[in-house]
C-alpha cells in the first residue's frame, strides 16, 4: 500500500476541491496538460500544424524539454505542502503522474542533446559529459530519476515496503537540487540569471517548508516526506 496520507484542514471549500480532484475526468485532463508541451514540440519538429520552433529548432527542443523537466519536478515537490496547507488531500493521486512526466521530459532532454548535439556518438557524449560540469550534473540527476520512475507503481511499493519505498523516493530532493544546479550553470554561461532565481526561490521554499515542518513536529519521528 502507498504511504499514509498526511492530514490537512477539512473545510467545505477543501471538500469541494477534493471532489473535483477525484472526478474521473480530472486525472486525464491533468495528464493531457502535462503532455501538451511535448505535443507542441513534436509538431514543431515535424513541421506540422504551422508550429515553428524558431531559428534554432535543436536548441529549442533541448532547452524546452529541460525546462519542463524542472517545472514538473518542482510541481511534484509542491504536492505535499499544498495538501497540508489547503487540505486538498486528493492531490496525492497526481504526484506519481507528475513525477513520471518529469522523467519523461528529462529522458527526451537527454536524448535531444545526445542526438541533435552529439549525433548519437557515444564516445563524444561521454567526453562531453566528463568535460562540462553542467552536463555531468544533469546526467546524474537523470540517472537518479531512473529508480524513482521504475518504482512508481503499487507493485514496487508492496515489494519494497512503504518505509524503504519512502527512503528511496527521497532521492527526489537530490534530483531537484542537481536539476536546479544544472539549470544555473547552463544559464550562467549565457548570462541569463532571472529565470534561475525563480527556480532557486521555489525550490528553497519547498525544501525549507519540509525542514521547518520536520523540526517543529513533536518527537521528530522521521525525515520529511517527498
Amino acid at each position: 500500500m502507498p504511504p499514509p496520507a498526511l492530514p490537512g484542514p477539512a473545510t467545505p471549500e477543501s471538500l469541494r476541491v477534493n471532489r473535483l480532484l477525484m472526478h474521473p475526468a480530472a486525472k486525464p485532463v491533468v495528464g493531457l496538460l502535462c503532455a501538451l508541451p511535448f505535443l507542441h514540440l513534436l509538431l514543431g519538429a515535424l513541421q506540422l500544424g504551422g508550429v515553428e520552433l524558431g531559428a534554432n529548432p535543436a536548441e529549442t527542443l533541448i532547452r524546452s524539454t529541460g525546462d519542463w523537466t524542472l517545472r514538473l519536478l518542482l510541481a511534484t515537490l509542491a504536492i505535499t505542502p499544498l495538501r497540508v496547507i489547503t487540505g486538498w488531500s486528493a492531490l496525492a493521486r497526481y504526484r506519481r503522474m507528475l513525477g513520471l512526466f518529469a522523467f519523461f521530459y528529462g529522458s527526451w532532454h537527454f536524448l535531444a542533446f545526445a542526438w541533435l548535439d552529439m549525433g548519437l556518438d557515444l564516445q563524444a557524449i561521454l567526453k562531453d559529459i566528463a568535460k562540462r560540469p553542467f552536463i555531468l550534473v544533469g546526467s546524474a540527476a537523470l540517472l537518479l530519476m531512473l529508480p524513482l520512475a521504475l518504482t512508481s507503481f503499487n507493485a514496487a511499493i508492496r515489494r519494497l515496503g512503504a518505509r524503504r519505498w519512502q527512503q528511496l523516493h527521497r532521492l527526489v530532493y537530490a534530483v531537484a537540487l542537481l536539476g536546479v544546479l544544472h539549470f544555473f550553470w547552463m544559464r550562467t554561461a549565457k548570462n541569463l540569471l532571472g529565470e534561475v532565481a525563480v527556480y532557486v526561490v521555489v525550490l528553497a521554499v519547498l525544501l525549507g517548508w519540509r525542514v521547518w515542518r520536520w523540526r517543529h513536529k513533536p518527537g521528530r519521528p522521521e525525515a520529511p516526506r517527498p
